[in-house]
């Protein structure tokens, strides 16, 4: 159980869900994606995972290496806060970078509201330590409501499955991490809330 545990927490793992939510919402409304051929497409999509996975996961390892975290799952609170700074920082040039694209205003509020979530995120782990996993997958549900509530994208059994993994996440954290079942909510919440009300209102700069 907690190997399958482990194993589910590495692969939905918080810095893939950028780039698994943009390549999910492009591939269910044609609207987002339709001012790019497929060239563009795989720009998009390898510029948002090099700046929010890789150069992160990167950063992360040299953090570990130089004895700054203790290990890249980052058990502690405070030692996330750093982590998450850099990150912050990769987001905000991924989102600059994708602002200077023809990207449709919807794609530019989800991961707006992805900052949002990252920078909220930082705010309140120094405090308290909320669950980053499920901010992560809150995220892509939040942005496949929207994308499904705007542009009517229809997609029942990809929002059954994201609910399930959802689920099976949250799961996860509780059975090999110290979260506690409200840190595991909150920060579901918190992602679903940042993505969609972004997506929903409009938001972005």
């Amino acid at each position: 159980m907690h190997s399958s545990a482990r194993i589910l927490s590495v692969l939905l793992h918080p810095l893939w869900m950028p780039t698994l939510t943009i390549v999910i919402c492009f591939s269910i409304d044609p609207h987002l994606s339709i001012m790019f051929d497929t060239n563009g497409l795989l720009i998009i999509y390898g510029m948002v995972f090099a700046m929010t996975a890789v150069f992160p996961l990167m950063s992360a390892l040299m953090m570990a290496r130089n004895g700054l975290i203790s290990k890249l799952t980052m058990p502690e609170r405070r030692e996330r806060i750093p982590a998450y700074i850099i990150t912050l920082l990769y987001y905000g040039l991924c989102y600059y970078l994708l602002r200077r694209t023809p990207n449709h205003p919807i794609t530019l509020s989800i991961l707006f509201g992805a900052v949002l979530a990252l920078l909220l995120t930082l705010l309140i782990t120094l405090r308290w330590k909320i669950s980053a996993h499920m901010i992560g997958i809150g995220g892509l549900l939040g942005a496949l409501l929207a994308v499904m509530v705007l542009h009517e994208a229809h997609a029942p059994l990809m929002l059954c499955a994201a609910l399930i993994l959802a689920g099976a996440l949250g799961t996860a954290r509780l059975l090999v991490s110290d979260h506690t079942p409200a840190q595991v909510y909150a920060g579901a919440l918190l992602g679903v809330f940042c993505t969609f009300g972004c997506a929903l209102l409009g938001v972005y700069v």
